[in-house]
């Protein structure tokens, strides 16, 4: 689905920014607070650092092809915004018909007695949002565009995108799931910037934390065979963790959520094709809140709250642990 051939432009003044004070830039800001801990390959994909010895404007666009998010002198690289998919790891949603039909969504789905050497599992791999390859922007940027479902109209001609059309349905859905109560035990923050899950995680589990994503040797176009290899290892203190799930947007906004029976692994995977997988899975151990008609009940054929439920996570998410 391809946006037309507008563009609009939101100036923010870097001399504006230098003048206030304004934090650090996305990837000082997170060694200032996580100096110890490695920045993974679903962050630093979306990382756009800026030259800040020259004065520059940040802008945000709507051009033919998807959503280009430049910072800096001229265009930025237009990104498409992906029509039709919504996130399968929202506890208190039911599955849609897109979502059951959607064999990559399925399959990454299991029991966590399975999660051992030796399983077989039918996967595929691929970035939930791979169409959309919207960029961080910095606190600063991201905090001066509204994001709140009493200013959607605002947003939709911000961006140039026409009411009433499948984009805008997009928008519209992805501040509705942010701003939607979490389930009992939750804590939930939709962030805008990497600065603010930065600031969430921390807030949550500290600062001597990692943080994980699943990384693939190559992306395949179809499901295949994987094998679970030798080295399946859990992550963290306890059964705490924060999960942070990328969102569809024209900028990076991820639905970063915390709970306590979260338990999470690290997965070695070796598919039949001789690719090479080191995914992170996330077991789920009290399920009782979930919604009953969650995709992972029905593709599990198991209730809420009886069994521990598991997921692969794709490789644009963020999985964050206590060291």
């Amino acid at each position: 689905m391809e946006f037309p051939h507008l563009s609009i432009f939101i100036a923010l003044s870097f001399a504006l920014i230098v003048a206030t004070n304004a934090a650090l830039p996305p990837e000082l800001y997170w060694k200032s607070k996580l100096p110890t801990t490695q920045m993974p390959k679903a962050i630093t994909d979306l990382l756009n650092p800026t030259d800040l010895t020259e004065e520059k404007s940040t802008s945000v666009a709507v051009g033919k092809g998807g959503v280009n998010v430049n910072t800096g002198k001229g265009r930025g690289k237009p990104v498409h915004v992906v029509v039709g998919k919504s996130s399968p790891f929202l506890y208190n949603y039911a599955a849609t018909a897109t979502q059951l039909q959607d064999k990559s969504n399925v399959a990454l789905f299991f029991l966590e007695r399975n999660l051992h050497y030796g399983t077989k599992l039918n996967l595929q791999f691929t970035k939930t949002t791979s169409n959309n390859k919207a960029n961080f922007l910095t606190k600063e940027v991201a905090d001066s565009i509204p994001f709140s479902s009493n200013q959607v109209e605002s947003i939709l001609n911000k961006f140039s995108i026409k009411k009433g059309s499948e984009e805008a349905e997009i928008v519209k859905n992805t501040i509705s799931e942010c701003e939607e109560n979490g389930i009992k035990g939750e804590e939930k923050l939709c962030v805008k910037s990497l600065e603010s899950m930065v600031d969430f995680t921390t807030s949550k589990l500290g600062n001597n934390v990692e943080a994980v994503s699943t990384e693939v040797k190559k992306e395949s176009s179809e499901l295949q065979e994987y094998v679970i290899a030798k080295g399946v290892k859990k992550m963290g203190e306890k059964n705490k963790a924060v999960v942070c799930h990328k969102e569809n947007y024209p900028y990076a906004v991820f639905y970063c959520h915390k709970t306590d029976t979260t338990k999470v692994y690290s997965v070695p995977l070796e598919g039949v094709d001789g690719n090479r997988v080191q995914a992170v899975a996330v077991c789920h151990t009290d399920t009782s809140q979930w919604n009953p008609k969650h995709l992972a009940f029905q593709v599990l054929k198991v209730q809420p709250g009886t069994v521990p439920v598991c997921h692969f996570l794709p490789q644009d998410h963020v999985v964050w642990v206590s060291k």
